[in-house]
């Protein structure tokens, strides 16, 4: 597969973008390398090799879902506030 002018055009307006005359042809030989580039990747004889990670066949670890509670965390977040009482944010009223 290769770029030419027509997919060139054809491409501008499905991304709604215009290319200047002498933008055209520096962009047809951009997208053409990386044509080839993907082209030589599909070439390559992977049969050999295994695969190391698969989405299929992981799953997430799990762990205990055990609650913390620690205040020292909710003053070291509360300590950046503009306000702050009782552990908890002061904000303005937004609804009277």
């Amino acid at each position: 597969m290769s770029i030419d002018t027509n997919l060139l055009t054809h491409l501008q307006k499905l991304a709604n973008i215009s290319l200047k005359e002498q933008e055209i042809e520096q962009t047809k030989e951009h997208l053409n390398e990386i044509i080839n580039f993907i082209e030589n990747i599909n070439n390559l004889d992977l049969e050999n090799i295994p695969t190391f990670f698969s989405q299929i066949n992981s799953a997430l670890p799990m762990r205990e879902d055990i609650p913390i509670s620690n205040t020292d965390i909710a003053k070291d977040i509360l300590k950046n506030a503009p306000k702050s009482e009782d552990n908890f944010f002061i904000v303005p009223k937004i609804i009277e």
